[in-house]
């Protein structure tokens, strides 16, 4: 009996340690692939930055390049990049970024394809 209090005392900061966190973030994650609209920049979660050209209930068509379109299912947007005025919301970790940035000294990563040689 001494031991259920102690169970129940890390269950409760497990709940609102861990569970709940999660929830919110789910949640928060939901709310910006239900809100996208078209016009918004995207990342999908396989990588892909492009544009939306079109809205259907759980497709998503992104442009990926001039006159290229890719079909993309909704749950598979990451993120939404912030347009350079600020307007959308940014929801990719701010912190693995900033991590990235450190690790480089603060400046960012050399163009692809300009290697040594």
């Amino acid at each position: 009996m001494e031991i259920l209090i102690p169970l129940a005392i890390l269950f409760g900061f497990f709940w609102f340690f861990v569970l709940l966190p999660q929830r919110r973030r789910t949640s928060t994650h939901s709310q910006m692939q239900d809100s996208l609209e078209i016009g918004d920049e995207i990342i999908t979660a396989g990588g892909l930055h492009g544009d939306v050209v079109r809205l259907d209930d759980t497709i998503v068509h992104v442009e990926v390049a001039a006159g290229t379109v890719v079909r993309v299912d909704r749950r598979a947007i990451a993120a939404r990049v912030e347009d350079e005025d600020g307007d959308a919301e940014v929801d990719v970790e701010d912190d693995v970024h900033d991590t990235i940035a450190g690790e480089r000294g603060g400046q960012s990563a050399p163009p692809s394809g300009s290697g040594g040689g």
